[in-house]
């Protein structure tokens, strides 16, 4: 029997490798969000602690600049805390990205092993083909070689 070889096993190959390369970038990208995302929880607790110390300043012996500095810190949060937001939502656009990235070239290798598949039905078509052309010859052989015994010999064989 004939070995199997798949013409476009090359660009296979490549697909696969794309696959993983794009499989690790969008795990990456995963992490990186992870990241950013436990960023600004971070620096939600610690505005909610800001926020707690002001309501402890608020309720004993005043002191106007700790108030003031506690405001300070709130406010400078606030601002921290809408760019990390930022810095979230592009590192969600990122991974999105590449989770379009690693979806098309599951798209692109699965085409290619489908391509694979047919061309190995196809092979083994042709094989079926060939064998059942040498069984079929090689009965007529025989066939022929008997009679001509039988016509030589003038029995039946």
């Amino acid at each position: 029997m004939a070995r199997f070889r798949y013409s476009m096993q090359s660009i296979l190959d490549i697909k696969y490798k794309m696959e993983t390369q794009a499989k690790e970038e969008f795990s990456a990208a995963r992490a990186a969000l992870d990241r950013e995302e436990e960023k600004l929880a971070l620096l939600i607790e610690r505005k909610k602690s800001y926020e707690r110390k002001a309501a402890e300043l608020l309720s004993g012996v005043l002191n106007v600049r700790e108030i003031e500095e506690n405001e300070t810190a709130i406010m400078s949060m606030d601002g921290f805390i809408e760019e990390q937001r930022r810095q979230v939502a592009a590192a969600a656009q990122k991974l999105e990205r590449a989770r379009e990235k690693l979806t098309e070239v599951m798209k692109e290798r699965k085409t290619h092993e489908n391509l694979k598949e047919k061309a190995f039905g196809q092979f083994l078509q042709e094989e079926n083909r060939r064998e059942s052309k040498e069984v079929d010859e090689l009965t007529s052989y025989v066939y022929g070689q008997r009679r001509s015994r039988e016509r030589r010999d003038g029995m039946p064989v």
